[in-house]
């Protein structure tokens, strides 16, 4: 008999939540030994604060660079990525500038590219000109459109449970991570690239909790525009580079405990620009890939 199908029906409930920085969780036991988790404090509880778990550098990948122009500046925007970037570029604290953008100039950058923004002249030409620029961004193009929600196992081996699902209490409540997905896993079970796709960005040298929440991962951007990240991975197993295309089925790397995890699993969200934006966004997990192992997985 074949292996039942997982489908996880995602919740569109929307959660009012704070999506600041940091979020503070308070754990503690009831009277009937059942632990608990909540955003509210509670006598006797234990408090945790987690960082996004999402979090991602950008600062040397995309950045602004200056070039003389006569008397004034160029300015242009570097996207060192693979991918392409929306940015927002505004300038302060202006003086001495003549004709300046007014408000925000908002581009999308194509992915390795180097993108002229405009150009600016001292308005009197004996003397300096001043200014500072503010760079806002979001990984992706906000005009892709996603192509169906169906997303194959990306994981060999099982059968394993869900620890957490879509707007889960604990930890996925955030824009970046609400329709996101924790399997637990043992630390060393082959991740694998759910739809193929071009890899973005990857973590590969953290051990245990290390300085990034999200520990080791992999980021693939896929042909509808939308982005699959795969983290907690272990440390050294990323076996894909930057700016390399895998296939549906290509092993990125091996499940782990690194980053902000309470355990060994593999976290899974699917994400997308939606302006100036970057969320996740509702899927769900299909079936296996053609020609692997057909698993069987059920919540808990």
């Amino acid at each position: 008999m074949p292996a039942p199908l997982l489908h996880l029906a995602l919740l569109c409930l929307l959660l009012c939540a704070s999506t600041a920085d940091a979020t503070t969780v308070y754990k503690y036991r009831d009277a009937n030994g059942v632990i608990h988790l909540t955003d509210k404090p509670v006598k006797g509880a234990r408090k945790i604060v987690f960082p996004d778990r999402m979090e991602e550098h950008l600062e040397k990948a995309v950045r602004v660079e200056r070039r003389r122009l006569g008397r004034g500046d160029a300015i242009w925007i570097v996207n060192d990525l693979y991918a392409p970037v929306e940015v927002e570029l505004r300038l302060d604290h202006l003086g001495n500038v003549a004709h300046a953008p007014a408000g925000v100039v908002r581009q999308l950058l194509p992915p390795r590219s180097r993108t002229s923004m405009f150009s600016l002249q001292p308005a009197d030409p004996a003397h300096a000109m001043r200014y500072e620029t503010r760079l806002g961004l979001a990984l992706g193009d906000p005009g892709a459109k996603p192509a169906g929600d169906a997303y194959p196992l990306p994981w060999r081996g099982g059968p394993f449970s869900v620890s957490q699902g879509a707007n889960g209490g604990y930890s996925h409540f955030t824009p970046k991570s609400r329709y996101a997905i924790d399997i637990s896993m043992p630390v060393g079970t082959p991740v694998i690239a759910s739809r193929g796709g071009v890899v973005v960005k990857t973590e590969n040298r953290q051990s245990g909790r290390g300085r990034d929440p999200s520990g080791n991962f992999v980021r693939v951007l896929h042909a509808d525009g939308t982005m699959a990240v795969y983290l907690h991975l272990s440390q050294g197993s990323v076996r894909v580079r930057e700016g390399e295309r895998v296939r549906q089925g290509t092993q990125l790397g091996l499940s782990g405990n690194t980053g902000n995890s309470t355990g060994p699993h593999l976290h899974f969200v699917v994400q997308r620009n939606t302006g100036m934006g970057l969320v996740s966004i509702p899927f769900r997990f299909a079936e296996p890939i053609p020609g692997l192992p057909a698993i069987a997985t059920g919540g808990r």
